[in-house]
């Protein structure tokens, strides 16, 4: 299909961090047929995330509010502001209130961290 459209409640295949209340949700991936990674994320409250992007990656808050904790201090949107990420940025994700958001990385996420120094974080995450 050459237009669709997804939403959080449709998303299927949720991750999450450790034991902590962080979830992800990838809608379009490698498997897709598509050269981008999008998916939505869900971060309770006080919630925060160490890594390293090695993909540029763009998040789209649409509920809550959301921190990134990168090597020029915090970045903070709010619902319908965006943060951009340029691939190779070591930083700290972080949910200052309950929050949603939507994802998007070029290229996919998965393949790229699989494919760089990073890759041994992936074991940090499992089937919700």
């Amino acid at each position: 299909m050459t237009v669709q459209r997804f939403g959080i409640d449709s998303a299927q295949g949720w991750v999450q961090r450790l034991d902590q209340q962080i979830f992800l949700a990838d809608v379009l991936n490698q498997d897709s047929g598509v050269q981008m990674s999008v998916g939505f994320g869900r971060y309770a409250k006080g919630e925060s995330n160490p890594w390293k992007v090695s993909y540029d990656e763009v998040l789209i808050v649409t509920k809550g509010s959301f921190t990134v904790n990168g090597p020029d201090g915090d970045v903070t949107a709010g619902v319908g502001e965006v943060i951009y990420l340029c691939a190779g940025t070591d930083l700290v994700y972080s949910a200052p209130e309950d929050t949603e958001m939507v994802y998007v990385t070029y290229p996919h996420w998965l393949a790229a961290t699989q494919e760089s120094a990073e890759a041994d974080r992936l074991k940090e995450w499992h089937p919700a």
